[in-house]
């Protein structure tokens, strides 16, 4: 027996009732969290970080890693598949959704990655598409490079790279100042 869209609302919003009332709180990916406010009612504190998607393959997990971590101590909201991706989730809808949802999608470029089939090229791919949709002057897909490789042919022609070899800290402060920059400029001209 399906259930009505109407019945299954009001089956998250009594879990999320239940939750409050012992106390917990709430948080919806993507979204921001529920919490009892001090005294009586709840309030929603939006999540109102900057989401970055982070694209690598297998081979460059551990610098794809120490990205996503550098983000986050910077105050963005990466997503990376190893951290967010749950057992049982379908993945594939996933990462579309999430490349969709995102500020921003850092292509991790190697010699690994721009020789190998596979999910990264999808997920490059998808992310053009989505770039596609937006004005011109919007950055929203920044590659990062994580050795002397080449940048493939339909990103090099009119997107610029970060390099963040030899200075890994340069390289990142250098991406986090463009994202800083674009998410204010959006912000400004909405």
């Amino acid at each position: 027996m399906e259930r009505s869209e109407g019945e299954l609302l009001r089956q998250v919003a009594d879990i999320l009732r239940r939750c409050l009332e012992q106390g917990l709180a709430v948080e919806v990916e993507g979204l921001g969290t529920f919490r009892r406010r001090e005294g009586r009612g709840i309030e929603f504190i939006p999540d109102g970080r900057i989401k970055v998607f982070i694209a690598y393959v297998q081979e460059d997990l551990a610098a794809a890693l120490r990205l996503h971590d550098d983000l986050l101590r910077s105050g963005f909201d990466p997503w990376i598949d190893k951290k967010r991706l749950l057992p049982g989730q379908n993945w594939p809808r996933a990462i579309e959704r999430n490349i969709e949802l995102a500020d921003f999608f850092i292509a991790c470029l190697s010699s690994r990655a721009v020789s190998k089939r596979g999910h990264f090229q999808a997920e490059l791919r998808y992310a053009l598409d989505c770039a596609r949709k937006l004005p011109l002057e919007d950055v929203y897909l920044i590659p990062v490079r994580l050795d002397d490789c080449p940048v493939p042919r339909e990103l090099a022609g009119h997107i610029q790279y970060v390099d963040l070899f030899p200075d890994w800290e340069a390289g990142v402060a250098r991406v986090v100042e463009v994202m800083r920059k674009a998410a204010r400029k959006r912000l400004c001209t909405c």
